[in-house]
């Protein structure tokens, strides 16, 4: 094989399932994407894509190509930056996925500063609830809260959450503060509405040393954290909210921490990568830049 600029083309078709999404990335036209991979195929003597009209998808052979691609493509990488690139430049498009409340609320309004630190990094962040593949979807990094199943990657720890109740001002002075979680029935309490299940999330208290969970009462559900933190701020009832997600309203007095000797440490976030030799530049500069802003908001 004697054109890598193949398998580079190849890789993008294989993460974006779409010859069309390929062809934006790389700035080629679809009919060129395509007719590089036939090509490609032709040159292999193997069938690597099985295409319908709606849907590309990887055969047997082209899922193993695939991965050998995918880590001769980053070899290719790490060379060019070893050569061109010192450790306090990191460039290039760096693609990342978080959490939407992490992301929105932790990550964002810091992300401008980020990129202003860094001027020849291009950022692609998705905003997803979802569990993202590095391997497969071409991502540098992503983070990730509670724990990492996917033996193929490097998952580091960033700091943990711990969730505790909160009700605005105004709600405690309407309807008192409850002092034990037994209390929380006699009150209006927004949970968390699991979308699979259509039930709500139980909330988990601690007490010297003994967790506990509760099924709390509730009229508003709702699957989105940052709606919860929305309706409490608004005098709707008592959330259970993480210490990142409820900081600002904390801090800025439009809510108040209750039932403070029940407080419970939430899952770890991490932030995960793929295993590389030598980790890039742009991926080492996030890592940091998430350490610095974890950091902050545990220390407020």
């Amino acid at each position: 094989m004697r054109n890598l600029n193949a398998l580079l083309v190849f890789a993008r078709v294989a993460e974006t399932r779409s010859f069309t999404l390929a062809a934006q990335r790389l700035g080629l036209t679809a009919s060129a994407v395509s007719k590089s991979v036939a090509r490609l195929e032709q040159e292999l003597g193997v069938r690597l894509l099985q295409r319908s009209t709606r849907l590309v998808s990887l055969t047997d052979d082209g899922a193993g190509f695939f991965e050998r691609c995918r880590q001769i493509l980053a070899e290719i990488d790490d060379a060019e930056s070893a050569v061109t690139l010192s450790a306090d430049n990191p460039r290039g498009r760096l693609r990342v996925q978080m959490p939407v409340g992490f992301g929105r609320r932790v990550v964002v309004p810091k992300l401008l500063d980020f990129a202003r630190q860094y001027p020849d990094l291009a950022i692609d962040a998705e905003l997803s609830d979802r569990v993202a593949d590095l391997a497969y979807e071409g991502l540098d990094a992503m983070v990730q809260i509670g724990p990492v199943s996917d033996t193929r990657v490097v998952a580091r720890e960033l700091c943990r959450l711990s969730f505790a109740a909160c009700a605005s001002p105004r709600y405690l002075a309407e309807h008192g503060e409850p002092q034990t979680p037994d209390d929380l029935d006699r009150h209006e309490c927004l949970t968390y509405l699991l979308p699979v299940t259509g039930e709500s999330r139980e909330w988990i208290f601690a007490h010297n040393g003994q967790a506990m969970s509760r099924k709390v009462p509730g009229r508003l559900n709702i699957n989105n954290a940052e709606s919860l933190l929305e309706a409490a701020v608004a005098g709707a009832g008592i959330a259970m909210i993480s210490n990142f997600i409820a900081a600002d309203a904390l801090r800025e007095g439009k809510l108040r921490r209750i039932l403070t000797d029940y407080v419970v440490q939430g899952p770890p976030v991490y932030v995960v990568y793929l295993p590389r030799r030598k980790i890039s530049a742009k991926v080492r500069a996030f890592i940091e830049f998430l350490t610095v802003i974890v950091t902050g908001i545990e220390r407020e």
